[in-house]
């Protein structure tokens, strides 16, 4: 399952749609990056999201600061965007530096910019299943297997990880599409049966090559939502590739498809300023 040329045409869409937002509005959709830090890992993708914003026809300004930033300093920052009529949009990237909290800073986002889908509001949201924001590499998965006309409804779907912006986010949107979820995590019991009685994996653990293919049901819909040193998922891609009956690369799967979706949702904040 490629998520590549599926994150053209929601760019590409995006790009459409923000071309009419200047000329109703006399200025381009922004979003705005908050980094906290000098993570190499961090730089980079703060910087691939700029490229996209740009070729996409959207305004990025970029916010950097110093490691030793407090989370009353972060905090003050995201505010003073969040209540910039200039801004449509907010990213903090992730992870922040240990010693600030970061769902205080998550929670200083205005939920109309919380482009992202991090903050309680859009959790909220996509839960009861209300207009919103959803996490972007949820909101990507969820096209995914749209655009590859995979069944969910009465599906039993396996998510391995709990996170707030992947395991939690993504199990939710897949019970609003009437699959029957099992969240499992780092206490799980007997874990590969588990797996092995999905119609569909989700693997969002961040171990690599974690999920082996001898634990797979054949047939069953592989999401690697998993990235690695090494460019390497959360899947044994080789072994996982004969019993499943679909499966996304790393990279190539989930990652385009969550930075299209940000930009989409730049460009939704934007147009819901004006409509």
């Amino acid at each position: 399952m490629s998520g590549t040329d599926l994150a053209a045409e929601i760019v590409a869409d995006a790009a459409r749609r923000a071309a009419g937002f200047e000329t109703r509005a006399g200025r381009k959709p922004c979003l705005a990056t908050v980094l906290v830090g000098e993570d190499p890992a961090s730089v980079t993708y703060v910087r691939m999201k700029q490229n996209r914003c740009r070729k996409a026809g959207i305004d990025s300004r970029h916010v950097p600061l110093p490691a030793t930033t407090t989370t009353a300093g972060l905090v003050e920052v995201i505010e003073n965007l969040s209540a910039d009529p200039g801004v449509d949009g907010i990213l903090l990237q992730h992870p922040v530096p240990e010693g600030i909290d970061e769902r205080a800073a998550f929670e200083a986002i205005a939920p109309g910019k919380d482009v992202d889908g991090v903050t309680m509001s859009s959790f909220a949201a996509m839960s009861f299943g209300l207009p919103g924001f959803v996490s972007c590499t949820p909101g990507g998965i969820m096209r995914l297997l749209d655009a590859y006309d995979v069944g969910i409804e009465g599906k039993h779907a396996v998510v391995i990880g709990r996170s707030p912006i992947l395991g939690k986010p993504v199990a939710a949107l897949l019970l609003a599409r009437n699959a029957t979820v099992t969240v499992c995590h780092s206490r799980t019991t007997d874990l590969p049966s588990i797996v092995r009685s999905a119609d569909l994996v989700i693997a969002a653990v961040g171990r690599p090559e974690f999920v082996r293919g001898s634990w797979l049901k054949p047939g069953a819909v592989v999401i690697d939502a998993g990235y690695n040193p090494g460019n390497v998922g959360d899947v044994a891609f080789e072994e996982a590739s004969g019993p499943a009956g679909l499966i996304t690369p790393v990279p190539g799967g989930v990652g385009p498809t969550t930075i299209a979706v940000l930009l989409a949702q730049t460009v939704d904040a934007a147009e819901s300023t004006i409509d």
